[in-house]
């Protein structure tokens, strides 16, 4: 059994792989302010809850894009299952080019890609991933890093317009009706989703233009499968891409 726990700026979640089959993923909010004792009662908690033994688990792999909790989450790993967890870097197998990875790309993007390369190789792949940032990662055929185009996720978009204006209200993103919104709720609705999704379009069209052919585009992340809904240009949709990779990554080392 493989553990896998991918620590974001929102949440750190984590899954087992147990003969090819995830678990159901539990969800712990990331807070630095957290001490890793309180950490480890968590985790021992949902781990029991969730079934999963010490004895059964052969290999703990972490991606961490929060450096303040990276060591202290591997330790409460080792700590769980004795096991010291393999660190998602730039130096690990992915069976991605190593040499074309930027010095920044962050470790769950790696995922993303180790993953999106591994299964669609005939083909250059895009995955965006609908997190905390809205990230484009776009992979070749022959397993090069082309590159990432970021910009604020769509829930940061919307705490961001609430927390700096007097009169506009929280929004629960759903698909609008209409892009003609009546009151607040129903334009902030039509302005970000309708609005994300010309984004998403448009780096999609401008990336092929650049690559010069089209590309397979794979989305994953929170909202994925409600914005996926108006955004033809997806051709899949899955929303454990960053576990697969590291679950990929994880039988790779």
């Amino acid at each position: 059994m493989i553990v896998a726990v991918d620590i974001g700026n929102t949440n750190i979640v984590v899954a087992a792989l147990n003969n090819g089959v995830w678990n159901k993923p539990f969800r712990v909010f990331t807070d630095t302010k957290k001490t890793g004792d309180e950490y480890f009662v968590i985790f021992s908690s949902l781990f029991q809850e969730s079934g999963i033994k010490r004895e059964d688990v052969d290999k703990v792999i972490i991606s961490s894009v929060v450096p303040f909790l990276t060591r202290s989450i591997e330790k409460i790993m080792n700590r769980l299952f004795s096991i010291n967890p393999i660190m998602v870097t730039h130096s690990v197998e992915t069976g991605l080019d190593k040499s074309s990875i930027p010095s920044e790309l962050g470790s769950d993007l790696l995922c993303n890609l180790a993953y999106a390369h591994y299964y669609h190789k005939e083909s250059d792949v895009m995955v965006i991933d609908f997190g905390t940032a809205l990230t484009f990662s776009t992979v070749s055929a022959s397993g090069k890093v082309l590159g990432v185009a970021i910009a604020p996720g769509l829930v940061t978009s919307v705490n961001s317009l609430f927390g700096n204006t007097a009169q506009l209200p929280q929004v629960e993103l759903k698909l609008p009706q209409t892009v003609l919104g009546r009151d607040s709720v129903s334009s902030i609705r039509a302005g970000i989703m309708a609005g994300y999704a010309g984004l998403v379009e448009t780096i999609i069209k401008d990336t092929e233009k650049e690559v010069g052919h089209k590309i397979f585009v794979m989305a994953t992340g929170g909202l994925s499968a409600t914005i996926s809904k108006i955004i033809p240009r997806i051709d899949e949709l899955d929303s454990l891409i960053t576990l697969k990779g590291l679950g990929l990554i994880a039988s790779l080392n």
